[in-house]
């Protein structure tokens, strides 16, 4: 069976280098080249920590797809970049795997109606551990009996979007299962704004940003006399490439865009 080709986008961040190595460990995968911000026209291996990965690095994803023609493209950068290196690799026929999170509803209809458009497999993951999609999961069958609930998301304080795609996705989840409801005292009052958190659909999330952290969420379900608590933990980044493996997997033989790991696991 030919190698699926793939190139990386944002090659020098944590969750990037864990791709690189991830891409060049597994059999059925070749990693052909890496879109970067800066180095154009270095070899990935001439960089520092990447001795053994011999790829061109390209910073106009255009020219990159024109040269390299790779079958799946993996973007782990910034909302802003990520959104444009979708639609991007949609319209030249590559298909992207992607786990930067921050897409608008906007965004997400127009990448959808591209893919559609051009028969594409896209795969849009707020998270790529099967652990965090267990713990969505979960929480979307436990607010079939428990309608009030609050989100704590936790990040290493780089991350650039709050909330979190992941709580995001949750409380998404949360709300097809729950009646719709506005939680806490009706004459609630925040003495500093933004005690409690963002609200999305009457339940609350909250955002913590600390070093030292990777990515943690835990989803509070409350009701009388009980409560019930959900967590998962990634203590590091290699435990999203098991989902980051299947997604350039499935993407090649689907032909839309799918919003969310739980969707593509049995």
């Amino acid at each position: 069976m030919a190698p699926i080709k793939v190139a990386i986008a944002g090659p020098r961040g944590r969750m990037g280098r864990e791709a690189v190595k991830m891409v060049e460990s597994t059999e059925n995968f070749q990693l052909i080249s890496v879109l970067d911000h800066k180095y154009d026209g270095k070899r990935l291996h001439e960089l520092e920590g990447f001795s053994g990965a011999d790829v061109p690095v390209y910073t106009d994803i255009k020219e990159c797809f024109d040269t390299e023609a790779p079958h799946v493209l993996i973007d782990l950068t910034t909302p802003e970049t990520g959104y444009l290196h979708t639609k991007t690799a949609l319209e030249y026929g590559v298909r992207p795997v992607v786990g930067t999170t921050g897409f608008s509803s906007d965004q997400l209809a127009e990448l959808t109606d591209l893919a559609r458009e051009r028969k594409l497999g896209c795969i849009i993951a707020p998270n790529f551990a099967v652990g965090a999609v267990l713990m969505m999961k979960f929480s979307q069958m436990a607010a079939k009996y428990f309608q009030d609930v609050e989100i704590i998301e936790l990040h290493h304080d780089q991350k650039l979007d709050a909330p979190s795609g992941t709580a995001v996705k949750t409380a998404e989840m949360i709300a097809s299962q729950r009646e719709s409801k506005e939680q806490g005292h009706p004459d609630e009052k925040e003495t500093i704004k933004g005690a409690r958190g963002a609200d999305y659909d009457g339940m609350h999330i909250h955002s913590v940003r600390l070093p030292g952290l990777i990515a943690h969420q835990q989803v509070m379900f409350g009701a009388e006399g009980q409560s019930l608590t959900i967590r998962h933990d990634s203590y590091n980044r290699t435990s999203f490439m098991s989902g980051v493996k299947v997604c350039v997997e499935t993407v090649m033989k689907i032909d839309t865009l799918i919003y969310g790991l739980e969707n593509i696991l049995d």
